[in-house]
């Protein structure tokens, strides 16, 4: 059973960065690809991020592209997003998201497994 867990959310001023972390357990994170959601108040879960398994090939919402940075660490077995130029509408509860197959699918319903979310908040 993989399990995710998050890490690096906080408050930040708008302009500055924030990276945050997935950390996978039970599965190598080269065979998994790893999507970055958001999920506003009031508002339905966003893509924001994916990275192929394997190739390691990102993917990113017009909406952060040039800003935000995924990767992976596979020693660590950790998935990261950098996050530059924050901006207040980036305020959301970040979610770290993964699934077996091979594409970076924006669809939530495609993930399989979940992490728990971390708080995102800037400030303007």
């Amino acid at each position: 059973q993989v399990q995710l867990g998050e890490s690096g959310g906080g408050l930040v001023q708008a302009g500055g960065s924030l990276r945050l972390s997935c950390a996978a357990s039970g599965r190598a994170i080269s065979t998994l690809s790893v999507g970055w959601f958001r999920q506003a108040p009031g508002k339905e879960r966003e893509f924001v991020a994916a990275i192929m398994r394997s190739s390691g090939y990102p993917n990113y919402s017009d909406s952060v592209k040039g800003r935000f940075t995924i990767s992976r660490d596979n020693a660590e077995n950790t998935a990261y997003l950098q996050m530059n130029n924050l901006k207040p509408e980036d305020t959301a509860v970040y979610y770290c998201a993964a699934r077996t197959g091979s594409a970076t699918v924006p669809d939530p319903e495609k993930y399989d497994y979940w992490g728990q979310g971390t708080q995102v908040t800037v400030s303007s």
